[in-house]
């Protein structure tokens, strides 16, 4: 969820959903759907939807385990902004998946 600047009181973030999803399921594969969403400030069919996008991308494979989701991030796709775009998603994820 976006937090709130104390200096002027808008919400904003350095990053998009999508990235914040990346991140969540980075550091745990087999999160829920659910629980990414509350991680993120989302709704689950937002969640669901960003995931498909993801997949649809080349960023991520699903796959099915029992009743559970298992995710892969593809770590050498590049970013897809034109700014961005020679850096690979794995060099972001390195830096900021990794929880102190």
């Amino acid at each position: 969820m976006a937090a709130r600047d104390e200096d002027d009181g808008t919400t904003w973030t350095f990053l998009t959903n999508h990235a914040h999803v990346l991140l969540s399921i980075a550091r745990e594969p087999d999160l829920r759907l659910r629980d990414v969403a509350d991680r993120v400030g989302i709704t689950e069919r937002a969640a669901q939807r960003i995931v498909g996008e993801l997949e649809q991308g080349g960023y991520l494979s699903v796959r099915r385990v029992g009743r559970r989701n298992e995710y892969r991030v593809n770590p050498n796709r590049p970013m897809r902004h034109p700014v961005e775009r020679h850096h690979k998603v794995g060099e972001l994820l390195s830096v900021l998946a990794h929880e102190d």
